[in-house]
Parts: C-alpha cells; sequence; structure tokens
C-alpha cells in the first residue's frame, strides 16, 4: 500500500498481492455501483479528517479542496494484477472494505479445518457459517435500541458515529467521510447491512450511510440476499453486532 501511494501520478503500474488484488477489484465494483458513495481513494481526505479530529475543528477549506482533487475511483486502474495510481497526492484507504475481507478469509480457513458451524468477528464486522446444534441460527443483536436476528451462513456490518465523531459549532460529524465532500457524515444515523458476506456487508454498510436511507436502500437490492436496517440518532450507549 505504501509503495502504491508513493508511485501515485507517475503513471507506474504496480503489481500487487493476491489478497489486495480482490480487495481493489471489488472495492471498485462497490464503487461503480454506489456511484462513488463507496470510494477506496478518498484517503487525503480521510488524513486531514482524522487530523481535525484530534485538533477538533473543520479542515482548512483550502486544503479540503486540493485533497478533493485526488481522489476518485476513476483515478484508480486496475490491470493484469497491477494498480496505477493516475494523479499525484493519491492515497488509498481500505478502512470501509478490508475488514470485512479479512474476516471473510478467516471464515475460510476455518472451514478448511473442517469446522461446520463458527462465528468470526472483528469489532462491527461478523460472518457466521452453519447454525449451532440444535438452533436455526447464531442470535446477532444489532441497532441502538437493540433488536436480535437469527443468521446462518451470512454476514451483518455496522457503521455509524456512536464512538468516533466530532463535534463543531453545535454540528456532529462522523469519522466517515463522505468522498464527494471530503467531509464527515452529518446523518447521525447507525447503518446495519446483512449479506451473504462480510466484504459486501462492511462496503455496502459505508457505501449506504453516505447514501441515506432512500438511495441506500436502493443500493442494497442491487445485491443478493443484502438487507439494510436504520437507526437514526445513534446514541453512546449502543450495541451493534454483538453476538448473543
Amino acid at each position: 500500500m505504501n509503495e502504491l501511494s508513493r508511485t501515485a501520478g507517475f503513471g507506474k503500474a504496480v503489481p500487487v498481492s493476491d489478497d489486495l488484488w480482490r480487495i481493489l477489484v471489488d472495492a471498485q465494483h462497490f464503487s461503480k455501483r454506489s456511484d462513488g458513495a463507496f470510494d477506496i481513494t478518498v484517503g487525503p481526505c480521510v488524513s486531514l479528517w482524522r487530523k481535525a479530529r484530534r485538533e477538533k475543528r473543520l479542515p482548512d477549506s483550502a486544503r479540503l479542496a486540493e485533497a478533493l482533487q485526488a481522489v476518485g475511483y476513476q483515478k484508480l486502474e486496475l490491470k493484469n494484477k497491477t494498480a496505477r495510481l493516475l494523479v499525484p497526492d493519491m492515497k488509498l484507504d481500505l478502512g470501509g472494505i478490508a475488514k470485512g475481507y479479512a474476516v471473510d478469509e478467516a471464515l475460510k480457513i476455518v472451514k478448511q479445518h473442517g469446522v461446520r458451524q463458527a462465528l468470526v468477528g472483528a469489532a462491527g464486522d461478523i460472518v457466521v457459517s452453519e447454525a449451532p446444534p440444535g438452533k436455526p441460527g447464531w442470535q446477532i443483536e444489532i441497532g441502538s435500541p437493540s433488536k436480535t436476528v437469527s443468521l446462518a451462513n451470512a454476514a451483518v456490518s455496522t457503521s455509524g458515529d456512536v464512538f468516533q465523531h466530532l463535534e463543531v459549532n453545535g454540528v456532529r460529524y462522523s469519522h466517515i467521510v463522505d468522498p464527494r465532500t471530503g467531509l464527515g457524515l452529518t446523518n447521525q444515523t447507525l447503518v446495519t447491512v446483512i449479506a451473504r458476506d462480510s466484504t459486501t456487508a462492511d462496503a455496502l454498510a459505508t457505501a449506504i450511510s453516505v447514501l441515506g436511507p432512500e438511495k441506500g436502500t436502493a443500493l442494497a437490492r442491487h445485491f443478493r440476499g443484502a438487507s439494510v436496517h436504520f437507526v437514526a440518532k445513534a446514541t453512546p450507549d449502543g450495541k451493534n453486532g454483538s453476538p448473543d
């Protein structure tokens, strides 16, 4: 990733590992499907936003405008297991998909060892295989206030500003950055996505957070087996994605 970022704007196609290639290909698919609401090239804006959260103030408008020039999934070229960043100062941020992918890969390893009933989780991302013995599914608590769903051979991912946010002049900004504006979201909505795999659930949770309920629900319909749950004005005592 660091080597790839250093080549931004130099026209160099960089060979990538099998895992990174699969993540990049999947990420571009979600970007196209969501019209850029999900975009791993948002890295320059994410860096500015993390600094803003530490300093408790909004990013400088000129620096933000400059960062946005390096954002856009169309500026990432994938070909023959190589990646090329087409403009200077591009930086990839895989925070909205890599954890889901890692959870999926972990479950594959568990299955290879003959374990048929398993749950693998990483914070707000959970994937499960077959149901526990004698039960219809894994009981997963989602949302705030809490709601329990029964899942088997499925995944769940939750995104929102429950624990990570910035408040400036009475406006609460999420840690989730809108690739189109470079700023944190202000809708204060907790989004939980259930899908057939964790990679999909993770990416959709981020994209739908950006799109909002109407467009987000429409996006979820494009993915077989996916469903989305919204909780408005999430609170710090909310529970998300915890196994029961």
